[in-house]
């Protein structure tokens, strides 16, 4: 989620200081996403900087006594973000390069690697499913640990792809090393 964005959001709805956009934000998104005051007060100078926002202050106060406001470009810009998917390029994810990573590093058992995440996705699976079954008044907890929980079994149901296949190129390595043969590209092709 971008802070940027989504702080131009809360302003589309009237004037606002920098806490009370934090305060919002946090609200809205579930309280599952803490922000930084610092974060805010930064982004907000930034969106000023592009004409995005305007302040209601003089340039001796200090940006929290700041009070600011979206502009029509301001306007323009949420509505071209909230209208616009994301993009759809693979995210950096640090459990798909711990995988990939292992598979080349010496002495690595790669399926217990897969396996040891596919523990920790379900563990966290559950503490969600409570989470949520705890939280059934409350929408916006909802659909946050309703995206966590699709995010998750999409994880689980990688790590279970990821671990047949290794398996079958460990079968395949060693069904060629027992014939003597070379193991190619080909070969891993032809049988995972």
């Amino acid at each position: 989620m971008t802070v940027r964005h989504a702080l131009l959001a809360l302003l589309t709805e009237g004037p606002k200081y920098g806490l009370r956009l934090r305060e919002e934000f946090e609200e809205r998104t579930g309280e599952v996403w803490p922000l930084n005051v610092g974060q805010v007060y930064t982004t907000l100078q930034r969106l000023e900087r592009d004409g995005l926002v305007e302040s209601d202050s003089s340039e001796t106060e200090t940006t929290q006594q700041r009070g600011f406001r979206i502009t029509a470009e301001g306007r323009k810009e949420v509505s071209t973000w909230l209208r616009t998917p994301p993009s759809v390029v693979p995210p950096r994810d640090e459990l798909v390069i711990k995988v990939l990573v292992a598979l080349d590093v010496p002495g690595v058992d790669v399926a217990t690697v897969v396996q040891s995440h596919r523990r920790r996705l379900v563990e966290l699976m559950q503490t969600y499913t409570r989470l949520k079954e705890d939280a059934l008044d409350d929408v916006r907890v909802a659909l946050v640990v309703d995206a966590e929980l699709f995010r998750l079994d999409a994880l689980i149901r990688w790590l279970d792809s990821a671990d047949a296949r290794v398996r079958a190129l460990a079968t395949v390595t060693a069904a060629a090393r027992e014939r003597g043969s070379l193991v190619t590209r080909r070969t891993i092709k032809e049988t995972v």
